[in-house]
């Protein structure tokens, strides 16, 4: 199996999961509110929908996926805030149709992508292995959203390495989207996989450093639980202000979300 065809079959999986979650909810289920500001478990599907749909365009009609860049161009901080909002609008089963149709779409785009091609996005271009990660990591993590809102604890499987991976690989780019300037020393990062399995990333004499499990790397990087909230030990002055805006997902900075001890605020979608 190819590292393209692994992590098309992790995203594969991981929305599989997910489906699972909402596929048998009622009217009142896909209404339910999510830690995400103004989204219910409707909006964050419907997301999940078009971002696929999207992204499978990028793949296979650059020409096409330009012209959708031209209209998030018009509306550069509502867009996706908009495209969630008329999909959420759609009957449930519709809802869930379009996802699973543009997903299964997306997975057989990336499969037939030329080795070395880029990838349009948003952001900078991808190869279909960070294409097929980034989808990964958004789907886990609005996934962790849903099973917020259903109030379900899912169990972790050894596929959010790839959430990780981007986590680590986005370091500079959680400093850029702030302004910032990004440290010239490496990190060394040793995170715990669900199956015990230590990740690393990193040189051994990094004097910046981030262990913990992956679980909560995870949900560091997406923005999904308060550092305060997580097991992570974060040692050495950059790595400390790398945890305080550490961002895996595309966008200006996000607001990350509040401990569950604070005052509640805004949440990242």
């Amino acid at each position: 199996m190819s590292i393209v065809e692994g992590l098309v079959a992790d995203l594969t999986a991981q929305s599989a999961e997910l489906d699972t979650l909402v596929a048998a909810l009622d009217d009142a289920g896909w209404a339910q509110p999510t830690p995400a500001e103004g989204w219910s478990v409707a909006h964050q599907i419907a997301h999940l929908a078009w971002t696929d749909r999207v992204a499978a365009l990028a793949a296979t009609d650059p020409d096409a996926f330009g012209r959708v860049l031209d209209d998030a161009a018009r509306n550069p901080t509502g867009f996706v805030d908009t495209a969630a909002e008329e999909g959420a609008a759609d009957a449930p089963a519709r809802i869930l149709e379009n996802w699973r149709s543009a997903r299964s779409d997306l997975a057989e785009a990336l499969g037939a992508v030329p080795e070395g091609v880029k990838i349009p996005w948003f952001g900078p271009p991808m190869s279909a292995a960070s294409m097929a990660t980034a989808r990964l990591m958004e789907t886990w993590a609005h996934g962790l959203d849903v099973a917020d809102a259903l109030d379900v604890t899912t169990v972790p499987t050894d596929r959010i390495r790839g959430v990780v991976h981007i986590g680590v690989r986005t370091r500079d780019f959680a400093y850029a989207v702030h302004g910032l300037t990004p440290p010239a020393a490496p990190f060394r990062y040793e995170i715990t996989a669900p199956s015990g399995e230590l990740w690393t990333w990193g040189p051994d004499d990094a004097t910046d450093i981030v262990r913990g499990p992956a679980i909560d790397f995870c949900q560091l990087v997406t923005q999904r639980r308060s550092q305060a909230d997580l097991d992570l030990e974060i040692i050495g002055t950059e790595a400390t202000r790398w945890a305080g805006i550490a961002q895996a997902f595309a966008g200006p900075p996000g607001p990350g979300r509040p401990s569950t001890t604070a005052d509640e605020r805004p949440a990242e979608r």
